[in-house]
């Protein structure tokens, strides 16, 4: 990447959730604890998903692709703060803080898109339903995630574009405990007002537009459904309080985070544990606990493995 060559500042010091050493000693058991549920609880749906014929169908299908960028997402920053936590060492390379915000932005636009799919395989399913299998077909489903990935790709690429001129002479302390763009830009040695609002305007147009449109989908089937049978709109609610919720948990923080003008570094680290911590381990349970078809597959797989291991 040609804007090492012009850099002066060859790593980035974290200064963390807490300089109490009691007090990270806490949050890495805390933290390992939740890392470990979020790659058992997303991986078992990926698995169960994929081995179990039942599920085979459009909606599982991008769930499980849900929860792989969720076990990716948590997966760019956690165990680094982990082993930070735990050696005391909170430093990051320049090439490896680039790169973690390449990564980032990579499956945070992602999943924005992936979960406009999850709306619109739910808007078919109860609005078109005799033609739900012509609509949202195995190949349509593949080009959605694919899709998806591609717009992922490009957004994070045209946000590091805006920063790939900048010098980096000192300061390079980052006040959490993962690289960001507007945290790393505030570190160059030039006036980077205009460029700040750019890129956050960037990231949180792209934010605020994915949670409207969502909210607005969701609105549009729940008005639908009432139209036709209000007797089933209560059904159609409880499908789709699920993805509400999903939806509120990934977007509060990214909203906030890039369309406050005056966040403080406490809020800042708050919205980041939940962002890496609790929304990638809360998304398996809200999927799957409410999910009769989840849960009974979920059994299966798990006696299927315990009689292996038996043998």
């Amino acid at each position: 990447m040609s804007i090492t060559n012009y850099s002066v500042v060859s790593e980035f010091v974290f200064l963390g959730l807490s300089n109490s050493r009691p007090m990270q000693h806490f949050i890495l058991s805390c933290s390992t604890i939740s890392y470990i549920s979020i790659v058992l609880g997303n991986l078992l749906v990926a698995l169960t998903v994929t081995f179990d014929s039942h599920l085979h169908s459009p909606m599982y299908f991008l769930l499980a692709n849900l929860s792989i960028m969720d076990l990716c997402f948590s997966t760019v920053t956690v165990p680094k703060m982990l082993s930070d936590l735990y050696s005391g060492k909170n430093t990051i390379s320049f090439q490896g803080c680039v790169i973690q915000i390449f990564i980032l932005h990579v499956l945070g636009a992602s999943e924005m898109m992936l979960l406009i799919a999850m709306a619109l395989d739910r808007y078919v399913a109860i609005c078109k339903p005799l033609n739900y299998l012509n609509i949202m077909s195995p190949w349509m489903c593949i080009w959605l995630v694919f899709g998806a990935w591609v717009f992922g790709i490009i957004h994070s690429g045209f946000q590091l574009a805006f920063v790939a001129h900048l010098h980096f002479c000192g300061p390079n302390e980052i006040d959490s405990f993962y690289c960001d763009l507007p945290w790393f830009i505030k570190l160059a040695c030039a006036d980077t007002y205009k460029l700040e609002f750019i890129v956050t305007a960037n990231s949180g147009i792209v934010s605020m537009g994915t949670f409207f449109l969502l909210n607005f989908s969701y609105m549009f089937i729940l008005v639908t459904v009432w139209k036709h049978s209000s007797s089933a709109l209560s059904k159609a609610f409880s499908t789709l309080s699920a993805h509400i919720t999903v939806v509120v948990l990934f977007f509060g923080p990214c909203i906030v985070v890039y369309m406050w003008p005056c966040p403080t570094v406490p809020v800042d680290k708050f919205l980041a544990v939940l962002d890496f911590l609790i929304t990638p381990l809360l998304n398996p349970a809200i999927y799957t606990l409410r999910n009769k078809d989840m849960k009974k597959a979920m059994r299966k797989l798990s006696s299927q493995f315990l009689s292996l291991r038996k043998i």
